[in-house]
């Protein structure tokens, strides 16, 4: 293709340009999406303004990267990343250049740029396509491959290798060979080890978010960069689980990337939890024999792999509340409903899990049960029934505003006091109490009951 349409407010922003004697270019993911045929929702600029004119000539510019030659033009309601024709030198911390130059024209900047797919500008005045490198070709046949050397490029900066895993997730693209080899080779993955966890985590994030995550996560795995940052996944690639009940049909590593598969691609929560909620079984496995057949066990592999999600979190610096939320989902992901729950069971079921996370472990459990043979439940399938009638009774018990906390009591701890009952650990012995009694007969939730009950309860149990 030798040009593309540029947007009309594109169009715009290169008159201030030309009016100003300078040229821009689009560039980067922008052009390789246009030329998939892709929506594009962020524009980067490549020109030959240096920062303090690009400054001087737009209304609102922030300097968000000012050091390296890039300022962010606010414009027509967008946020347009504008950088400088630029070569790089060396780079001693395996993530910025010591140095800027500088450069005269844009094929020296493309030059600098990671993949050849995003090493295609267009010009803003014309749409004219500038490939020096053939990022178009590389494009067509659906090939990641970087520009000129691969160890070059990926020892310029260590997340260069992670980017191109997600690229291949998130574009269905192939590694070409060469490149993937240099991913895999020990001094770059030197140099990827040495980036921050919170680099990998946000990438490792994107990946999450891709209709198949399990293309990069395997990817991550076959290049050693999962060893580096997730290193317990490591245990359960060979951790064999099939026995002759047919529950399993890969090992757990497989099964935990299937898993993510079946998850809701836009729940974040909900694919990490089925990245860890197997995790643990390794350190959990034990096998029986009975009359010559062997059974696998996993006996409280939740609790294991629960530890091991807080722990691998941690470390990946995810906020307190996402790890908190991910390893109660995983904690709980082993609950087995039958049909015949009281409505107390039900309620009880619920207080555990928490209301608010009912339909993350419902599609946890969807998750699991996709990744056992890489394939969603089937609809109408004794399992599938078994869910959708879980999923009306607690929908049911819900919408009648039952008894789930403390705080849902007809009284409080200022009515115990008033009627008597000190506060301090009886008193807290005493809610519990009511809150049981209530959940079991929720009729019981009234103030002169309870406090009735209180009563009794203080008399037989704390005086």
């Amino acid at each position: 293709m030798d040009s593309i349409a540029i947007p009309s407010e594109l169009k715009k922003v290169n008159a201030i340009f030309e009016k100003n004697n300078f040229k821009a270019y689009l560039v980067g993911g922008a052009v390789r999406d246009i030329l998939r045929k892709k929506t594009v929702h962020d524009w980067d600029i490549a020109t030959n303004a240096r920062p303090e004119q690009v400054m001087a000539i737009f209304k609102r510019v922030i300097p968000t990267g000012i050091a390296h030659g890039t300022v962010t033009i606010h414009i027509f309601n967008k946020e347009i990343e504008t950088t400088t024709f630029r070569t790089e030198t060396t780079y001693s911390d395996g993530r910025h250049p010591d140095f800027v130059n500088y450069a005269d024209t844009i094929e020296e900047d493309l030059s600098r740029r990671d993949f050849t797919m995003n090493a295609i500008a267009a010009e803003l005045s014309t749409g004219k396509i500038i490939d020096p490198f053939n990022g178009q070709k590389d494009i067509e046949l659906g090939i990641i491959k970087t520009v000129g050397s691969p160890i070059e490029r990926f020892n310029e900066d260590g997340l260069r290798p992670v980017r191109a895993i997600r690229f291949a997730g998130q574009l269905g693209f192939k590694i070409e060979e060469e490149t993937f080899s240099a991913i895999a080779n020990k001094n770059i993955l030197e140099r990827t080890k040495n980036i921050s966890v919170e680099r990998f985590r946000d990438e490792f994030c994107k990946m999450l978010s891709f209709e198949k995550p399990s293309i990069s996560l395997k990817l991550l795995e076959q290049t050693g960069i999962m060893n580096i940052f997730i290193p317990e996944f490591a245990e359960c690639r060979g951790c064999v689980q099939s026995d002759s009940r047919g529950f399993h049909e890969f090992d757990v590593a497989d099964h935990l990337l299937y898993a993510c598969d079946g998850a809701p691609k836009n729940n974040l929560i909900v694919r990490l939890a089925a990245f860890y909620h197997d995790i643990g079984k390794p350190k959990s496995k034990n096998a029986e024999n009975i009359n010559g057949e062997t059974f696998i066990h996993f006996h409280n592999h939740e609790t294991f792999s629960a530890r091991i999600a807080e722990e691998s979190m941690t470390k990946l610096k995810f906020p307190n509340d996402s790890i908190k939320k991910v390893v109660h989902l995983v904690k709980e992901h082993m609950f087995f409903y039958e049909r015949v729950w009281s409505d107390a069971a039900v309620r009880r079921f619920i207080i555990r899990i928490g209301a608010e996370n009912f339909y993350d472990i419902m599609d946890l459990r969807l998750a699991d049960i996709y990744g056992m043979h890489n394939t969603p439940l089937k609809e109408g399938s004794p399992s599938w029934l078994l869910l959708v009638e879980l999923k009306k009774r607690v929908e049911k018990v819900l919408e009648q505003n039952s008894v789930l906390n403390l705080k849902d009591l007809a009284i409080n701890g200022k009515d115990l006091i008033a009627s008597g009952i000190p506060s301090g650990k009886c008193m807290g012995a005493i809610l519990q109490e009511l809150f049981e009694t209530v959940t079991d007969s929720p009729d019981m939730n009234q103030k002169e009951k309870l406090l009735s009950l209180a009563q009794n309860i203080y008399k037989a149990k704390y005086q």
